[in-house]
């Protein structure tokens, strides 16, 4: 089991209830450190923005894993929130959600694809580029 994101106020990672696990949004922060900020921008290619959003999926998976007891596993990704700090020209705020969609195909195979919603937002927290938050559920 790895350790799960710190949280950066009175909250917990994730929840689970009955086989339903909610996470909270997490931001791309490794060991509570943020390694991105700044505004999605159309002027930078979406590849600089890869490892950010990946962190922050890892993040959200690493929560809902850590909510599994033994012998478990998540069996379906049931919704994907991807929030973009986008500057207001920004527009292929789908193309950033396709790259935390693929990296949690990668990791769960068909499970991991389900229903996703990617908005673009004025702000993020520590103004990181990109929040993910997911439901997901257990067997």
């Amino acid at each position: 089991m790895s350790q799960n994101p710190i949280p950066q106020g009175n909250y917990k990672p994730a929840v689970r209830y009955g086989n339903l696990i909610y996470t909270a949004g997490m931001t791309p922060r490794k060991n509570g450190v943020l390694m991105m900020s700044g505004k999605v921008t159309p002027d930078r290619p979406l590849e600089d923005y890869r490892e950010a959003v990946i962190q922050a999926a890892s993040n959200a998976l690493t929560a809902a894993q850590n909510t599994l007891k033994e012998g478990e596993k998540l069996v379906q990704v049931l919704s994907l929130y991807v929030f973009v700090n986008a500057s207001p020209d920004f527009t292929a705020h789908p193309k950033v959600g396709d790259i935390a969609s693929n990296w949690l195909c990668e990791q769960l195979g068909e499970a991991g694809i389900g229903p996703r919603v990617t908005v673009g937002m004025g702000t993020l927290p520590g103004d990181a580029p990109v929040e993910i938050q997911l439901v997901a559920a257990a067997e």
